[in-house]
């Protein structure tokens, strides 16, 4: 771990209690020595981080401290990046252009020595093979799915037959080769994935569903996980 991420976590162990942690404690959970420790409190007071306390008694961090904005460790700005160019993986250009947004924001913030790894992280994700869909809008999926919104929608499966629906749109289900929505079929009158490149036509309705405070995610997921070979296919 380096020295500047030590010091970052010293900080957030100490402001996450209200009572004295030792520098034995401190040095348990960051895996140093407590000689360490007391170098590196010392090092954090002499930057006028206001901890109190001495060895053998213990630390506190005065109450109303708190740290510059979005201070990342290596390993968190890591995170960041790749997830940021997963999305790009994604038929969604609304979602690319919201994650460029967040990097070149954190980019702003970070202190000077991490902004080459956010903008060169030496850290490949390969492009996914989904297909770009051409009947539906992806973010109008999502915002259906945030509103509780029913949708209508014509769909054509596999085999070319074409069906008109409505559904209660629940989730997005991105894979490499392929985005789902999760929804409940009142055609069906059961749970159903849609591959979103097959949907012809969508229109969202006024009309909203309820959600039974998750009960909706939590049975689609609960059938994602007894049958994830059939639930995975976008089925009649």
């Amino acid at each position: 771990m380096r020295r500047a991420d030590r010091l970052f976590d010293i900080i957030q162990v100490l402001r996450a209690t209200s009572r004295p942690v030792t520098a034995a404690a401190l040095a348990e959970q960051l895996e140093v020595t407590v000689r360490t420790v007391y170098r590196d409190v010392a090092t954090l007071q002499a930057r006028r981080v206001p901890i109190e306390g001495a060895p053998g008694i213990g630390y506190v961090l005065r109450r109303g401290f708190d740290l510059p904005p979005l201070m990342f460790t290596t390993e968190e700005i890591d995170a960041i990046v790749v997830g940021a160019r997963l999305v790009r993986r994604i038929r969604d250009p609304k979602l690319h252009e919201a994650a460029a947004r967040v990097l070149a924001k954190v980019t702003m913030v970070v202190p000077e020595a991490l902004r080459a790894q956010l903008a060169s992280a030496p850290l490949y994700v390969s492009d996914g093979d989904a297909e770009v869909p051409h009947g539906v809008d992806p973010a109008v999926l999502r915002t259906a799915i945030r509103e509780q919104r029913k949708l209508r929608i014509s769909y054509r499966d596999e085999h070319g037959n074409a069906t008109r629906r409505t559904i209660w749109p629940i989730a997005m289900a991105y894979y490499v080769d392929v985005t789902l929505i999760g929804a409940w079929c009142e055609l069906r009158n059961d749970f159903r994935n849609f591959r979103v490149e097959r949907i012809v036509s969508s229109q969202v309705l006024n009309e909203r569903f309820q959600t039974d405070n998750g009960r909706l995610m939590a049975e689609w997921l609960a059938l994602r996980k007894d049958a994830p070979d059939t639930v995975d296919a976008a089925v009649g």
